[in-house]
């Protein structure tokens, strides 16, 4: 049965029977751990496994016995199965993680669960996951273990937390502490982790002269932005970006928490970097962040790795200026994602992030880098206004200087149809020298070139 239909499933005493299969189960495999180790995961899930048969097989003797009926062999499965996921998965929480169509869940506290579909505007209000806040919380503790993110805690002193999932989700949850009433826990699937240009032409985000532009733009190396609202793609369209980079390169990713920007099947040499939160303790006279790697630390690690390119996940703090820094004096080719409302926005929002990195950064600085060291703009719209949610690129800017004014100059090469939403079509020129790097990394489409655009204008092509 599908979640989003509603999910009958098991009987509140059920539920308790799976907890404390699960307590006996852990509890077990820690002291045959202690005396022998384990050799992989694998073969403690195995041994887990088979703890699990004989306490559901004590579960169903008893169950017959005050019953007076023997429990079904289905039931019996069923209660394994969910002893398996809290022992080892995502506990209840796992027949959502397993529905290929869900982008979105959204814990609302324990009672209110709600499933965010593919091409759906409205949220799903589907069975709960735990039955108290203290379950709640004990399941956000669970999957950090199954993450192997140790270094993460979710407590009274520690209130949020930010994970990567086993199967590449990332889940950010709050507790009451900063919402004021109960745990509220997000997990964002992504739903294309090995993805193309070609296959983003299928599904509607670009056409073919856009996809054409931007992977032409990779190849002939240019520094580019990937901007839009938040679910908007950002991450997906990186990705198909990246699989336009030579198998060969030895390029880097810098993420907050690993999303899996570049598929190592494919990038031979690809060096993935993760920043690492704090253990929550302050040391030495500045009080800094015991443990922390922050995304500015991995940029300067990055410029000793021989990387050919830089690749950063997101830009949201400081790490900006590293970011503008590495496209106006490194080998270009580099590439980020910002978040920005609408394109107009993006420069004002590089400016931003650089007042909040240092005092002596100033607006101007940032337009002047982004003026130097940015080559394209892509920019990402949802519509929202149908049916159902559709994302398509909207805009495609190239930089072009820095204006009168002390702010960035562009062209829009490609912008909506009626000037106000929509997917993008060709709209101006591309500067001719741009262009002729383009062309040179294999740019097929002429609707670029001055002469073709004019020709548009004046009559049907």
């Amino acid at each position: 049965m599908s979640p989003a239909s509603g999910f009958s499933g098991w009987r509140q005493l059920d539920y308790r029977t799976a907890q404390e299969i699960k307590k006996t189960v852990l509890d077990q495999l820690s002291e045959e751990g202690k005396q022998r180790g384990w050799p992989s995961v694998q073969a403690k899930e195995q041994r887990g496994r088979h703890l699990i048969n004989e306490q559901v097989a004590i579960w169903a003797d008893a169950q017959g016995w005050s019953t007076g009926g023997a429990v079904d062999q289905a039931a019996e499965q069923e209660m394994a199965a969910l002893a398996f996921d809290m022992c080892f998965r995502a506990g209840r929480l796992q027949r959502y993680l397993d529905d290929q169509q869900v982008e979105d869940i959204w814990l609302e506290g324990f009672e209110r669960v709600f499933l965010k579909s593919t091409g759906r505007r409205e949220p799903v209000q589907v069975a709960r996951v735990a039955d108290s806040e203290d379950e709640l919380q004990e399941l956000v503790r669970d999957l950090i273990r199954a993450s192997g993110q140790n270094g993460r805690t979710f407590s009274t002193h520690s209130p949020d937390v930010e994970l990567r999932l086993p199967d590449g989700s990332r889940l950010q949850a709050l507790g009451p502490e900063i919402t004021g009433g109960h745990t509220h826990v997000t997990i964002r699937r992504h739903r294309y982790r090995s993805i193309s240009i070609r296959h983003l032409i299928e599904l509607g985000t670009l056409s073919e002269q856009a996809a054409d532009l931007l992977a032409s733009a990779v190849r002939a190396r240019f520094n580019i932005m990937v901007a839009g609202e938040q679910s908007s793609g950002k991450t997906t369209l990186l990705r198909a970006l990246l699989r336009e980079v030579k198998p060969s390169e030895r390029f880097g990713t810098l993420e907050t928490t690993f999303e899996g920007l570049a598929d190592p099947t494919y990038h031979a040499h690809v060096v993935p970097m993760e920043a690492r939160f704090s253990n929550g303790e302050r040391i030495g006279p500045s009080h800094a962040a015991a443990g922390e790697i922050t995304l500015m630390d991995l940029m300067v690690k990055a410029k000793r790795m021989s990387l050919t390119r830089t690749i950063v996940g997101e830009v949201r703090g400081p790490e900006i200026t590293a970011m503008m820094q590495a496209m106006t004096s490194d080998r270009p080719g580099n590439m980020c994602t910002i978040h920005a409302s609408e394109p107009a926005a993006v420069f004002d929002r590089v400016a931003e992030l650089y007042l909040l990195a240092q005092a002596n950064f100033t607006p101007e600085l940032a337009y002047r880098q982004i003026a130097n060291g940015l080559h394209l703009i892509a920019f990402l719209s949802v519509d929202d206004t149908g049916e159902a949610e559709h994302r398509h690129l909207s805009h495609i800017w190239e930089i072009t200087g820095i204006g009168h004014d002390g702010r960035p100059m562009y062209n829009e090469v490609f912008g909506p149809a009626d000037d106000i939403d929509g997917p993008a079509v060709p709209k101006g020129a591309l500067s001719e020298r741009k262009r002729r790097r383009l062309e040179k990394a294999g740019l097929a489409s002429n609707l670029l070139s001055a002469q073709a655009l004019a020709y548009a204008q004046g009559r049907p092509m």
